[in-house]
């Protein structure tokens, strides 16, 4: 049985990167988890969280997309299955894999090919508009993360007004404000994942 496979994407310092190491952290006693993670020039994210000991370093892949993020992770997945087949062959009772993409814009989506959920991170130091603004990322992710709902106030940033907007483009879509500094909202994100995918049982994540 192939694992479930979790995409996170998101423009450049929404808290991809961040909201991939809490989840690994939150769920790693109890699932079989491994992630790859996508960079442009780099292996920036995946060496981040080796060093963060989000999982052991075998768990984690790091591709490299060059100059067109959304490529990878959607017209030609091809990097990203490979990158997911050798993880499942490396483990092979693994049943949850993260799959970050790089920092992109708000039109990136992931390919239904190559993820079975689609998660999507905006942050607030964009902007109280981000949401408004519309795009797949908004509109039609499974689940919409409105990060770092701290910096609200150093940016004259409104939730209510980004919970309106969320609300309206988003119809019964599911949304989320969090701050991943103190985990605020994470235990929400982890119930969802755990409900989309069917993971309820405790699980050996020794192989």
């Amino acid at each position: 049985m192939n694992a479930f496979r979790v995409g996170i994407a998101g423009p450049v310092g929404s808290g991809k990167t961040a909201l991939v190491d809490a989840l690994c952290k939150a769920m790693r006693q109890t699932f079989n988890i491994a992630v790859v993670t996508n960079d442009i020039y780099t292996q920036e994210d995946a060496q981040f969280l080796v060093r963060s000991q989000a999982l052991e370093r075998d768990r984690i892949l790091g591709v490299e997309t060059g100059g067109c993020p959304h490529t990878a992770i959607r017209e030609d997945a091809s990097m990203n299955l490979a990158a997911i087949e050798e993880l499942e062959q490396r483990f092979l009772n693994l049943n949850l894999i993260f799959v970050e993409s790089g920092g992109d814009n708000l039109a990136a989506t992931f390919s239904p090919e190559l993820v079975d959920l689609n998660v999507y991170v905006i942050d607030v130091a964009g902007g109280d508009k981000i949401p408004r603004k519309g795009g797949p990322g908004i509109t039609k992710s499974d689940l919409l993360i409105i990060n770092k709902i701290d910096l609200a106030p150093y940016v004259g940033a409104d939730l209510g007004v980004m919970e309106r907007d969320a609300q309206k483009m988003r119809g019964q879509k599911p949304f989320v404000f969090t701050n991943l500094k103190t985990q605020d909202g994470l235990g929400a994100i982890v119930d969802f994942i755990q409900s989309r995918a069917g993971l309820t049982l405790e699980t050996d994540v020794t192989t």
